[in-house]
């Protein structure tokens, strides 16, 4: 079972981008995918938590994911609040970063950055992470294809929306990609 531990904050889409990552894997792959999030009366700013796991088999267990294989992290500022908590030794950070040297505690894991922020305000314009850090997840991961993924999007969103967050979604993947 692959599971993915999404740090964000309220109103930056952590959940939604937790239900796309299922959707594109249990619609678009055959997997068996859940996706939930992890807050109580939060507001829009507010540290919040977003699960997805995926597995061949069908997922029994929906309790928080403790020991994850990835985390994403949407929001710099969140990257001290117990994001390396329960990481397994070959985990994988994905981190939302325009200054990779500030994550030097974090050297003990493989670390992937994107500047994540820049990217949506030149193609959102707006500072919405979530599906810029979709894409990064999947190219660092392979845990889904790309294809999977903007099948999700296309699905998920309102159509207004959908060409500029496949756009940032593709701009992303091919950043992680290229390195």
């Amino acid at each position: 079972m692959i599971e993915v531990r999404w740090h964000g904050r309220g109103g930056q889409g952590s959940f939604t981008v937790a239900r796309l990552l299922g959707l594109a894997a249990a619609v678009f792959e055959g997997k068996y995918a859940l996706a939930f999030p992890s807050f109580g009366p939060e507001r829009r700013g507010a540290p919040v938590l977003g699960f997805t796991r995926i597995d061949d088999q069908p997922i029994k267990d929906r309790s928080e994911v403790k020991e994850c294989d990835y985390a994403v992290v949407l929001d710099p500022s969140l990257i001290t609040n117990g994001v390396t908590d329960g990481l397994k030794s070959d985990s994988v950070l994905v981190v939302n970063c325009k200054d990779s040297e500030k994550l030097s505690q974090l050297s003990n894991f493989k670390v992937v950055t994107i500047d994540a922020t820049s990217l949506a305000l030149d193609i959102l314009g707006r500072p919405i992470t979530n599906t810029a850090m979709l894409g990064a997840l999947i190219a660092a991961s392979g845990i889904i294809k790309l294809d999977s993924t903007v099948k999700a999007v296309e699905r998920n969103f309102p159509a207004a929306i959908v060409p500029k967050n496949v756009a940032i979604l593709k701009e992303s993947y091919r950043m992680v990609k290229e390195g």
